[in-house]
């Protein structure tokens, strides 16, 4: 090969090394500017979306809903994104909502964190068991059987109620926040946690002073709870029936005997008033086998202090 021959040879390679350069670098460019548009561009639904992640779910299918839904643009980019971050694992279950366009960096952060949508359940003061029960089943949070079997679970009751038929006025009245996913049985928890919280311990030693132990003090106040139609009127209430209940005189509650009724129609007849059941205390004397409903602070309180006679 003459001289002139290799040096043109070697500006051919030269020029093609050059090319092939020029193009990888475009290339890497061009990657590197769609990652960026990937993880900058928020992406979003049309409209709010309920989105639910069920336990075990792979991330695959998570990332293919999550595009099919609006909420990220590319599930392959956003799979990388993930096993980039080394969170491909790390996903929680529950249900979501996403309201805005969002970056698929903070809809992963949001996925990973278990950042997932909370309701409000309201329960009043004065729900019995029931009453919770069915609006546990009616929020669509689970069963109604789930959430009775939860509050008469003798380990729980061992544990926070001793001695009580259920946990009936150990729930404490309170608006929770909880998640689609929560379980009565965690319901139930939350609510005696609350109750062991809200309610100081020293109103069962003044009770105790009183003659009444913690069950009989919460079942005293299930009956002021149902008996008052204003909170001022519960020391007054509860003054009645600790004079009652000193006297050994029958207590005579008409809410008692109601909670002893299945199926009451609303009309308390003489009938009823006769029916030994264990929670008529017309029939028999002193605190019915427990409380009979859940009641309010206010209502301990007065169970506790009643109004001077």
């Amino acid at each position: 090969m003459s001289p002139t021959t290799r040096r043109h040879s070697l500006h051919s390679t030269r020029r093609l090394c050059a090319l092939g350069l020029t193009l990888l670098l475009a290339l890497l460019l061009w990657l590197g500017a769609q990652v960026w548009i990937f993880l900058t561009t928020p992406a979003g639904p049309p409209a709010p979306v309920v989105f639910t992640i069920h336990r075990g779910e792979p991330l695959a299918a998570i990332a293919k809903r999550l595009e099919q839904t609006g909420v990220i643009a590319d599930a392959e980019a956003f799979r990388w994104l993930a096993r980039w971050r080394g969170v491909g694992g790390a996903v929680k279950a529950g249900e979501y909502q996403f309201d805005h366009p969002a970056r698929p960096t903070t809809v992963l952060d949001r996925l990973v964190k278990g950042d997932v949508r909370r309701y409000h359940l309201t329960i009043p003061e004065g729900f019995t068991l029931t009453q919770i029960a069915e609006r546990f089943e009616q929020s669509g949070f689970g069963r109604r059987e789930d959430f009775l079997k939860a509050a008469r679970d003798p380990e729980l009751i061992a544990r926070y109620a001793p001695g009580a038929p259920s946990l009936e006025g150990f729930l404490f009245p309170e608006t929770y926040t909880i998640e689609r996913s929560t379980t009565a049985r965690q319901l139930v928890q939350s609510m005696l946690r609350m109750f062991e919280r809200r309610v100081p311990a020293d109103l069962f030693q003044t009770a105790q002073k009183l003659g009444l132990n913690r069950l009989e003090l919460v079942t005293l106040a299930s009956i002021v709870q149902k008996e008052a139609g204003l909170t001022e009127e519960m020391p007054f209430i509860a003054a009645v029936y600790h004079n009652r209940l000193r006297r050994k005189m029958p207590l005579q509650a008409d809410p008692t005997v109601i909670y002893g009724i299945e199926n009451f129609d609303g009309n308390l007849t003489r009938k009823h008033l006769q029916t030994p059941t264990p929670w008529n205390t017309y029939v028999h004397r002193g605190l019915p086998p427990g409380p009979i409903c859940n009641p309010g602070l206010d209502a301990i309180k007065a169970a506790a202090f009643p109004a001077r006679t």
